[in-house]
């Protein structure tokens, strides 16, 4: 599997995790945290940077647009 491969199923995991939970991966969560938020953590820092992949980047663009209607919300309402 090409790392491209991989940042695409790991791209999918996490779209399908935000809709199906309706809210953003946890970082209090030991296993949302090691799967998901770190990912999305680390590929924010990239696209700032400049070094994410050109074609990444519209992709991750409308990742950060679904995080955004779920940011702040209590996952206990």
């Amino acid at each position: 599997m090409t790392q491209d491969e991989k940042w695409i199923a790991r791209y999918n995991e996490v779209m399908t995790f935000i809709e199906t939970n309706k809210r953003n991966p946890s970082k209090y969560d030991a296993e949302e945290r090691g799967e998901y938020y770190t990912w999305l953590k680390h590929n924010r820092k990239q696209m700032n940077a400049g070094t994410l992949k050109l074609e990444r980047v519209e992709k991750f663009r409308k990742l950060l647009e679904l995080t955004e209607q779920y940011r702040r919300k209590n996952q206990y309402e």
